[in-house]
């Protein structure tokens, strides 16, 4: 008998929220659950195979309309013709180790290889140089079908814990700005959001993270309650960019305008000409440079 898949776990495997595969399925047709004796929704392994490359051609910039129509070999053969080259001969060492280690299920061997180049680079060099690429790889890896799901979760759980750990080794922070950090209601990726607390901790701000999933009313009062100069939200490109765009605005109605509000992801890209009053934060290295412009303005209003 064919395994089914409920919703969850296909939210899982394809990246794709729930909120995603429920509206495709209304507007398109696509894709076409089962139901169980609980009238929840069953997916077959067919569909989630599509699905999955969907959300691959979607992330080099495609729509999801001119793709669901397609059979699932089309689909993977736009992808490998939109793809980047295969990374294995080409890709940085660290990334050929890492991902090596991963297929070999040798967790000690890749505990100390990221911990070895956290050592060797230091705190800000290994997030951008090492983390951020890494990450794309891993992914890329993944939706080829080269790792499998738990594979490419072990990776995030252990990377989070190697930075939670460069997090803890720096002294309590008490400097400006205070940063909160969260993620919105619906998104449950956090690393992108512990990749910046990271960056902005290692040059001495205060960092207060409410983690994944927090309600827009409970940062509007955390905010004020910390007294917090920053309000820094991270978008996963899972995230459905109409939705980010929603909570951003509500979020930026509820606060003071003397409080920044950035957002962080590469897929938020097609928003900044569209919301009036958000930092977007694209690249890693903008969150540094946010944090550096906010500094110079500070300083600028105290003279």
């Amino acid at each position: 008998m064919e395994e089914l898949l409920n919703i969850s776990a296909v939210e899982r495997e394809t990246g794709l929220s729930k909120d995603v595969l429920r509206i495709w399925e209304r507007r398109y047709g696509f894709p076409r659950p089962g139901r169980d004796d609980n009238a929840e929704r069953q997916y077959a392994a067919d569909d989630v195979a599509k699905l999955r490359a969907i959300k691959r051609l979607m992330d080099t910039g495609l729509r999801p309309g001119k793709l669901i129509r397609q059979s699932l070999e089309d689909l993977n053969a736009l992808a490998e013709k939109r793809s980047h080259p295969p990374r294995d001969a080409q890709a940085p060492a660290i990334e050929r180790e890492v991902l090596g280690l991963l297929r070999s299920h040798d967790a000690p061997g890749l505990q100390g290889a990221l911990g070895g180049a956290l050592l060797r680079q230091g705190v800000q060099r290994f997030v951008v140089e090492t983390m951020a690429p890494l990450n794309r790889a891993v992914g890329e890896a993944w939706m080829r079908g080269e790792l499998q799901i738990f594979e490419e979760h072990f990776y995030t759980e252990l990377v989070q814990a190697v930075l939670r750990g460069a997090l803890g080794a720096f002294p309590r922070q008490s400097g400006l700005p205070r940063v909160l950090l969260a993620t919105v209601p619906g998104e449950s990726h956090a690393l992108g959001l512990l990749m910046a607390e990271t960056l902005f901790a290692s040059e001495g701000a205060q960092c207060l993270s409410l983690g994944p999933q927090t309600p827009l009313d409970d940062i509007r009062r955390a905010v004020q309650a910390f007294k917090a100069h920053v309000v820094a939200l991270s978008f996963s490109s899972a995230f459905p960019l109409r939705q980010a765009g929603d909570a951003l605005a509500s979020l930026r109605r509820q606060l003071p305008a003397a409080i920044a509000l950035w957002a962080g992801g590469e897929h938020l890209r097609r928003l900044r000409k569209t919301l009036a009053g958000v930092r977007f934060v694209l690249e890693l290295t903008d969150a540094l440079e946010a944090l550096k412009e906010w500094r110079a303005q500070e300083a600028d209003g105290k003279r």
